[in-house]
């Protein structure tokens, strides 16, 4: 199957690169067109939305909202393309139904279209019609679709009879869930104009989806269950011809039912909730139905969930919960919890705490059984909400065993390879439980580009978490035999610069046997030797800086663990490798690049060094960049139509540079694409749709749960709580990203390139791909957060918090134990060596004690920096901005007090 699989990579990629010169939306649209356009539309009014239907066919057209009449939730501008037979729209029903003993058949009311028979309507309802004309003859159900106002809200009802002699058992129903998310033909600012994004809570009763703008402003629509409809899956229709890509993610649709699926084309997956059909008799009759209501933004979707009467969870620090953590769950709702219960048996501890003042109730969770679990929650109206979660090792055990595995299962050392890719840390597949030395795409088994660094980047950002040194004695190999000289050049004109690949298709020039017979090479992605060997891809230059900065960082405040170069040749190889990416790599290097955070960084140890003159030219050359993208109304372009990682470095440079206006565009983007939702795939997981096409195993277009957007969008979302820490949202959005960037590492320390979403799937793809880019995003952003929220009270994200009389106790449980952000204080701790085990204070007081850990064979002292009005009582030597503080065998104290 592996080498299948590497084919359909090479097709899917060939496919996605090729269709927008083939314009697929064109040939769509030369289909027969039966949806009944030519007829006419039905307009409405509510109290949030202008509503347009069909006449023939009684599906949405048009869904605006009243609040900003230019805007539409409907991909209206694409329904004369999409007007075909199996092409799906809003209003539409999918089943899978059978009679006593007989097998499941599907039915839908996309399959073939056929003008549908309107029904008499009530003061209420809009527009009602049966669908019978639109369903198969055979189909043993009366199905009638409604269009109301509720209340001032719009509701679409499905009301679905057994109209045969014979029981039947509904197996699975879908709701296909039809919005703007069809980026093709679509200029950046035309697309955070136009489009929107949509995420699932798949929380049964108390599920919904949030559909919120490409620009992360304005209202936000909210679909809500009517009734009995719980969100029990969130399945793409994959049928609906629809030409995805990159520039479409495919359209997906509300379970309330999936024993039929369960049982068949998803056996293989364990499904986020427990399986229901519903049985009907003869004559019997049942109703399923979705509210459509509106949430001033994004920020307002949880009150505007409380609004509409809906259940409202709050996990803190979010649903990834490493079992020494003490989490925390608030719950909204105005029924009282009849009863609470954990799936797999004894994977969560549930214990009831007190009732905030403001009638929140709230538990504390703790993690037991590593893996994915669930918590249903029975109110005593018969609501049934699921929350969940995913428990993982203590991180600091996470994070080693992740280092071990690179180095040692990942550790490649064969010295004839013709690619002189040894010794390096190399890509690996899961499934095979072997080192990948082959794939079509040239990158995967090359060393370079994101799906060929990821694990080495990953081996190294490890490092400047939790520093080992057998395993920085193989990682000093790499860099100084197999980076420098080979993947990055060392001499010439194009010194620093950095390769696209290391392996290549060139059969003429290599030795027999070179290349196998069962890998497809005929890609455009088996590049040749003189592609490989381009210097003009960016994005290959900040997982190469981000190599040496580690290194320079362990080599300036460590003793002995980094002894082939000193600490001044690893900074300078940093700064140069970041120069050579805009002279020699000018193309690309216009857009923000994943891990470019890193330069920031590189600049900062520039000036704390006192090497000004490689720090003016980095900023300079940087800055240069920024005012570009300030130029631009939306600067997150790259090689993609839409992206969701140039973010990361927009907004820092941005930042930086003062230039607020594009760093809160830049926010608002990601905070557009990147929710916070109670469900620990979905909580802070950006949006990413494409790469496992790139870089995965599984190749398809396909929502990735935590794909390395998660790691970098929570670099800036983190970094703008700092700025503003009373802005809570900010900090469980970031600290989902942060969190889901560790989530998928396995029990054995494989980190994966992301994780599958489809229901039929729902586990890690088994390619190690670009997941690297995802660690590093956790190793330069990981630190513990502690605030005091008016509704929540005090909560530590990152540790556990006790109240000892008036002091505040904080135990640090983040692998790195070096950075803590006390938000009352507005004050940010910083360690370049040394580990923080526990922070303490009174909140009237003005005084904060850490305590810091013992010395070890390497670490002799800490290096503290302070941002914000306080200092040690003490007196500590400042070096490199950083105050100088020995360590003792034992704890170290330190007392800091407001200026």
């Amino acid at each position: 199957m592996k080498h299948i699989s590497i084919s359909l990579v090479a097709l899917a990629i060939l496919v996605s690169e090729i269709s927008m010169a083939q314009n697929p939306w064109d040939q769509l649209s030369k289909r027969p067109a039966t949806l009944g356009i030519e007829q006419g539309y039905m307009n409405f009014k509510t109290s949030n939305f202008k509503v347009k239907l069909l006449k023939s066919s009684q599906t949405l057209a048009g869904l605006v909202p009243l609040a900003d009449t230019g805007f539409n939730y409907s991909p209206e501008k694409f329904l004369k393309s999409r007007s075909s037979d199996g092409l799906y729209q809003l209003g539409d029903l999918n089943l899978r139904l059978r009679f006593k003993g007989g097998e499941w058949k599907k039915f839908s009311s996309a399959t073939k279209r056929a003008p549908v028979t309107a029904l008499p309507v009530t003061d209420k309802t809009l527009a009602a019609a049966s669908l019978k004309p639109t369903l198969p003859l055979d189909i043993p159900l009366a199905i009638e679709r409604s269009w109301e106002q509720e209340n001032g809200v719009l509701v679409l009802k499905f009301k679905i009879t057994n109209s045969s002699k014979s029981e039947i058992e509904i197996g699975s129903l879908g709701i296909p869930l039809i919005f703007n998310n069809i980026l093709h033909d679509e200029t950046l600012d035309d697309a955070h104009a136009r489009n929107v994004f949509y995420d699932p809570y798949i929380g049964a009763d108390a599920g919904y989806l949030q559909v919120t703008r490409l620009s992360g402003k304005g209202p936000v629509l909210l679909v809500l269950p009517d009734g009995k409809t719980p969100f029990e899956a969130y399945s793409p229709l994959l049928d609906d011809p629809s030409p995805r890509g990159t520039t479409f993610e495919g359209f997906y649709e509300w379970m309330p039912l999936t024993r039929a699926h369960v049982e068949s084309d998803w056996k293989n997956a364990l499904p986020w909730n427990k399986p229901s059909s519903l049985i009907l008799k003869p004559g019997d009759s049942r109703e399923y139905g979705l509210k459509f209501i509106i949430a001033p933004d994004i920020r307002g979707i949880e009150q505007g969930l409380r609004t509409a009467g809906r259940p409202v969870a709050v996990g803190i620090p979010g649903y990834v919960i490493p079992q020494d953590v003490d989490a925390k769950l608030f719950l909204d709702y105005n029924k009282t919890v009849q009863s609470m219960e954990v799936y797999p048996v004894g994977a969560l501890t549930i214990k009831k705490l007190a009732v905030l003042k403001s009638g929140l109730k709230s538990f504390q969770v703790n993690g037991r059984q590593w893996g994915r679990s669930r918590l249903t929650i029975k109110y005593t109206d018969g609501t049934i909400q699921t929350i969940h979660y995913k428990v993982i090792k203590p991180e600091s055990e996470l994070v080693g065993d992740f280092g071990k595995f690179l180095t040692t299962k990942q550790w490649y050392t064969d010295q004839d390879d013709p690619f002189k890719r040894a010794p390096s840390v190399m890509s690996y597949d899961y499934d095979t439980r072997k080192i990948v030395t082959e794939d079509s795409r040239a990158w995967i088994a090359g060393l370079s580009d994101e799906g060929g660094a990821g694990s080495w980047l990953g081996a190294l950002m490890k490092q400047l978490v939790s520093p080992d040194h057998s395993e920085l004695l193989k990682l000093e190999q790499f860099v100084n035999q197999t980076i420098w000289g080979n993947l990055q050049i060392s001499a010439d004109s194009a010194k620093y610069g950095v390769k696209k690949s290391l392996f290549y298709y060139e059969p003429s020039v290599m030795p027999q046997g070179t290349y196998s017979a069962n890998v497809n090479y005929k890609t455009w992605a088996a590049w040749p030797l003189k592609e490989a060997n381009s210097l003009g891809r960016s994005y290959n230059y900040p997982h190469v800086a981000a190599a040496h900065w580690v290194l320079y960082r362990l080599a300036r405040y460590h003793q002995g663990l980094v002894t082939q170069r000193d600490w001044k040749w690893y900074l300078e190889s940093a700064y140069q490798t970041g120069m050579a990416m805009v002279n020699l790599a000018p193309h690309y290097a216009q857009y923000g690049q994943m891990e470019g955070s890193v330069f920031l960084y590189i600049l900062n140890d520039l000036k704390n060094e006192g090497l000004i003159e490689m720090a003016d030219r980095l900023e300079q050359a940087m800055k240069k960049r920024a005012l570009h993208w300030r130029s631009l109304n939306y600067p997150f372009g790259s090689e993609m139509p839409w992206d969701s990682t140039g973010q990361e470095e927009v907004y820092m440079w941005s930042d930086y540079f003062n230039f607020h206006d594009k760093a809160e565009v830049t926010l608002n983007a990601i905070l557009g694409y990147m929710p916070t939702l109670p469900h620990w795939g979905y909580n802070g997981s950006a949006r990413r749709y494409w790469d496992f096409l790139y870089g995965g195993k599984l190749a398809r277009v396909e929502r990735q749960l935590h794909h390395y957007g998660s790691g970098l969008n929570a670099i800036p979302v983190l970094k703008a709580f700092r700025n503003r820490p009373d802005d809570l949202y900010l900090l469980r959005v970031g600290y989902g990203g942060l969190m889901g960037s560790v989530a998928n590492i396995t029990e054995e320390g494989f980190g994966p390139a992301a994780f599958h979403s489809f229901p039929s799937t729902l586990k890690i793809d088994a390619l190690s791909g670009d997941y690297g880019s995802n660690f590093y995003g956790y190793a330069v952003n990981t630190a513990t957060y502690i605030v005091n929220d008016p509704v929540y009270g005090w909560l530590v994200f990152g540790g556990n918090l006790a109240h000892k009389g008036k002091q505040i106790e904080v135990q640090m449980t983040t692998a790195a134990r070096s950075a803590v952000f006390i938000a009352p204080f507005q004050v940010w701790l910083t360690l370049d060596a040394g580990m923080i085990n526990s922070i303490s204070f009174n909140p009237e007081a003005d005084a904060i004690t850490l305590n810091l850990a013992a010395a070890d064979e390497y670490t002799e002292k800490a290096f503290l920096h302070i941002e914000g009005s306080y200092k040690p009582v003490s007196g500590f030597n400042k070096s490199k901005n950083a105050y100088e503080i020995p360590l003792s065998n034992t704890t170290t104290t330190i007392i800091l007090k407001k200026n």
